[in-house]
């Protein structure tokens, strides 16, 4: 039991975290830095929504933001906003699904077979919403470094080049989370949920037996005489 509930302590941590890093990457502006700061008096970031730029001597930033989701965008925004919104939601419901499943929560406290179900659901829900949020933040690092080194190979300088910025990185932290608590949700509690279920069935099998055992006692102990004398009677009040 105490390993049980360092498992659940351990996943529900790790899915806090993961869950509040990918929201963090979602609606961040830092997706893309511009890697020439030294030749530059501002930082200029990109996120998936808009885009900002900060005066390094007075710390003034000012955003612009994208055009309408209507409008055309390149196709790395679209997806990579896209994955990331379905990463929030599933490792979003992962999460309370886990908050429910704990023992310590009073929720079904009579059920533990349930809330290990309940654990386990979370433990997929959170590795699903890993897929989704390593692909699109990888894959937005991938292009940007890609891109970045095609304009250094082809000594072509547009005045500003990007690199990946610690938003991209808080994406692939949360995903790398959510790997994590889904895989000790999954693998370690459903050897708790075996070992619990074996221990739930010998429980109801020791008190059939008893329940069993207690009315061929009392049938075995009941004299011949009183049951006859009882059918009589019932026979005579019938009448």
């Amino acid at each position: 039991a105490g390993m049980r509930f360092f498992l659940q302590y351990v996943g529900c941590f790790f899915a806090f975290f993961s869950t509040g890093f990918l929201i963090t990457s979602t609606w961040t502006d830092c997706w893309m830095v511009n890697a020439d700061d030294s030749l530059e008096v501002s930082t200029k970031c990109r996120g998936l929504w808009w885009e900002c730029v900060t005066n390094v001597f007075d710390g003034i930033q000012t955003c612009d933001e994208y055009d309408s989701i209507f409008a055309e965008h390149p196709v790395k925004l679209v997806l990579t906003r896209a994955m990331m919104i379905t990463a929030d939601i599933l490792a979003g419901f992962g999460f309370f699904f886990l908050v429910l499943g704990l023992d310590c929560v009073k929720f079904l406290p009579d059920e533990p077979l349930i809330k290990l179900r309940i654990c386990l659901v979370s433990g997929v829900t959170l590795l699903i919403a890993g897929l989704p949020g390593i692909t699109g933040s990888v894959w937005y690092a991938i292009d940007v470094y890609v891109e970045r080194s095609s304009l250094v190979f082809h000594n072509v300088f547009l005045g500003i080049q990007y690199k990946f910025g610690w938003s991209c990185w808080l994406g692939m932290a949360g995903s790398l989370g959510c790997f994590l608590s889904g895989a000790l949700l999954t693998c370690c509690m459903y050897l708790f949920r075996e070992t619990s279920s074996g221990r739930l069935h010998s429980a109801y099998s020791l008190r059939k037996g008893y329940s069993s055992a207690g009315t061929i006692v009392t049938n075995v102990h009941l004299p011949s005489s009183q049951t006859a004398t009882a059918k009589m009677y019932a026979v005579d009040t019938r009448v």
